[in-house]
């Protein structure tokens, strides 16, 4: 077994494209429309997602805008090579970061957290190499 997609319902999906793809430098990787069931897809990743990797689905319900944030979603992390730089070309591209790039708390790894439109917390990771 492997982890094929994570989902995230977003309220405007050219807006959660616009910021995974020139914020986070993600690919748009396919896209489908369903207009009987009113709701539209987007799977984005990072070296043409699966099998390699990962995606992540963006859902758009026609009719919704926005989502409440259940306490139970912690976040996405994703592996960067330089936490610092990785937060700095964020905030130039109009990315929200709400943790600078530091250690954790009672460690040394580097991390950061950034937000997307829409609330959804993503922890970058500062790692010696992204393969994994």
């Amino acid at each position: 077994m492997r982890i094929l997609h994570s989902m995230l319902r977003v309220g405007n999906l050219q807006r959660s494209i616009d910021f995974y793809t020139q914020v986070l430098g993600m690919q748009l990787l396919r896209r489908s429309e369903n207009p009987e069931y009113r709701y539209s897809l987007a799977f984005l990743g990072f070296d043409g997602g699966n099998p390699g990797q990962a995606e992540i689905e963006l859902t758009y319900n026609w009719d919704t805008q926005s989502y409440e944030m259940g306490s139970a979603y912690g976040h996405i992390a994703i592996g960067v090579p330089d936490a610092y730089a990785a937060c700095d070309k964020i905030k130039a591209a109009g990315g929200h970061v709400t943790r600078e790039a530091g250690p954790v708390k009672g460690g040394s790894t580097v991390i950061a957290f950034v937000t997307d439109p829409d609330g959804y917390k993503i922890e970058l990771i500062q790692t010696k190499s992204t393969t994994y």
